[in-house]
């Protein structure tokens, strides 16, 4: 497991990195302090779960639930992915935005480096983000 997750987090770094921006006066979005906050709680919360589940134990096939440790990765990134829009919904008490929600499931599943790596990705790519409709004066 350890192998197959470090060439998926490596792959997805590369293509990140090497992206090349639109428009080099572009200026990046921020993310909001307290997005990131939550980001990096649940995506650490996530991955202790899934520690706890196996026993402690990163090699664990198996465990005493019954899950494989490819199970309990999946059902803590699941978890991660659904409970923490939430949270940083009630945090910074509105909507989120695209971006927002894609950085904390980046974190979800590659925890403390998968949001940070899914908002560089936006900034390379500002085409992602959908366009905001103007109000028309009448």
């Amino acid at each position: 497991m350890k192998k197959y997750l470090s060439i998926f987090v490596v792959a997805f770094a590369a293509l990140a990195l090497m992206s090349q921006s639109a428009d080099a006066r572009q200026r990046h979005h921020k993310v909001d302090k307290r997005i990131k906050t939550v980001a990096l709680v649940t995506g650490v919360a996530s991955g202790v779960t899934m520690l706890a589940i196996n026993n402690w134990r990163w090699n664990r096939w198996s465990n005493s639930s019954g899950l494989s440790r490819f199970g309990a990765w999946g059902v803590t990134t699941i978890g991660c992915a659904v409970v923490s829009p939430m949270v940083a919904t009630m945090v910074v008490k509105r909507p989120l935005t695209q971006r927002e929600a894609h950085v904390l499931v980046g974190s979800c599943i590659v925890p403390v480096v998968g949001g940070w790596l899914v908002n560089r990705a936006y900034d390379r790519h500002p085409e992602w983000e959908p366009r905001r409709k103007h109000k028309h004066r009448h």
